[in-house]
């Protein structure tokens, strides 16, 4: 609170923004804005017979003429803010105010004043904004701390998904039956975080599948997806040294309609009998039938979404399961990528810290403590987090 008042204060004086003296009109930068507005304020003229409003006059260049921007039809109130969208003011721009009484008639009665010649300014910081600031403050320095530590080969932690951990036992199990493995990476498209979460996940997949020496099958309900699964999984073979084994019909498109994808999805599943089923991605109401399919087949299956009413199905009818977030850190868990690791630690202490605050503001405010109820208080918090 004393940065938002003290700031914009300094800036102010800093600019040259000072009232101006020397007449009973006198003009001030509205704090914390773009130029586009100022206050106009003159001395109460005491009682004046006949009178019905003040008019608001501006001239915007030494030649120019003097435009109504306001009235006022109170006599005590004597302050005005110009930022009237028809009469636009721009930062830098001249102008001088002139305040008139007038009747009911709109004839002038006694001229108030004419203010001096006053140039709008541009705040150089928002005093207002202070809350984001330390916001994206927080936010990056804690990112950058995290990302620093972990491109120094520090060991961050990051607890063991018991999903990924069979990853290896999966696909090994896959080549010791002589089966591929079948990834599904969900049927949502390219703008769902779920579908680029999947996509990260099946890189590592995809490699460790060729580093063993066995198939992958990637049906694809988005052409966009395809596209983008199909250099995924070929770049994978290239990098475990093995580009002569990916066939081109490993990752395919099948059908943008819902249903018909997963009637073809469990065709593959009860022709080919894949040994390890990978649902990660985004599912709707096709996930249970899926998963049961799959289950029938007596497939090992790992799934993972951040889709909270489909989360039950794959629950109850697969072996592992990846739970929100769980799906989101997949592809740092796998890799190990030291951006990955750092930017999921980083979230982790910025989500951590952000409940800790919340837990013991709510305790203070159990206890009636004084600060947390005052409303100025308050503001600032809720501000503070709708950032």
């Amino acid at each position: 609170m004393i940065f938002k008042k003290f700031i914009p204060a300094v800036i102010l004086v800093f600019l040259g923004s000072l009232t101006l003296t020397g007449s009973s009109v006198c003009v001030e930068d509205v704090p914390d804005d773009d130029g586009t507005a100022l206050i106009i304020s003159w001395e109460p003229p005491g009682d004046i017979p006949g009178f019905f409003m003040y008019k608001i006059y501006r001239k915007d260049s030494p030649d120019g003429e003097f435009i109504q921007v306001g009235k006022s039809s109170k006599i005590e109130n004597c302050v005005f803010v110009d930022r009237d969208p028809r009469y636009p003011l721009n930062a830098g721009m001249n102008v001088v105010y002139r305040i008139v009484a007038n009747d009911e008639e709109g004839n002038e009665i006694k001229e108030i004043g004419v203010s001096e010649v006053f140039s709008s300014s541009h705040s150089f910081f928002n005093g207002s904004k202070i809350n984001t600031f330390i916001a994206v403050t927080f936010v990056f320095t804690t990112l950058i701390s995290f990302l620093t530590l972990a491109k120094k080969d520090k060991k961050l932690f990051i607890r063991k998904i018991a999903g990924l951990d069979a990853l290896d036992e999966a696909v090994g199990r896959a080549t010791e039956m002589g089966r591929p493995v079948l990834y599904v990476p969900g049927l949502s498209t390219m703008d769902d975080i779920a579908t680029v979460a999947s996509i990260n996940i099946l890189g590592p997949v995809a490699k460790k599948v060729a580093e063993y020496e066995t198939k992958i099958l990637v049906p694809n309900r988005n052409p966009i997806v395809y596209t983008i699964t199909h250099e995924v999984v070929k770049e994978a073979y290239l990098e475990a040294g093995r580009p002569d084994a990916f066939q081109e019909d490993q990752v395919f498109f099948v059908s943008e309609s819902q249903f018909a994808y997963v009637a073809a999805v469990n065709g593959i599943m009860m022709r080919e009998k894949p040994a390890t089923n990978l649902f990660l991605g985004m599912f709707w109401a096709e996930s249970l039938l899926l998963a049961e399919t799959g289950n029938a087949t007596g497939a090992v299956q790992i799934a993972g979404t951040d889709s909270v009413t489909q989360l039950p199905f794959f629950v109850t009818s697969c072996d592992y399961t990846l739970i929100g977030e769980e799906l989101y850190a997949a592809s740092a868990y796998l890799s190990r990528d030291p951006v990955l690791v750092g930017t999921i630690k980083a979230q982790d202490i910025e989500k951590a810290i952000i409940l800790i605050l919340l837990v013991l503001l709510s305790i203070l405010a159990i206890m009636n403590f004084n600060l947390i109820r005052s409303d100025n208080f308050s503001r600032l918090i809720m501000s503070f987090f709708g950032t």
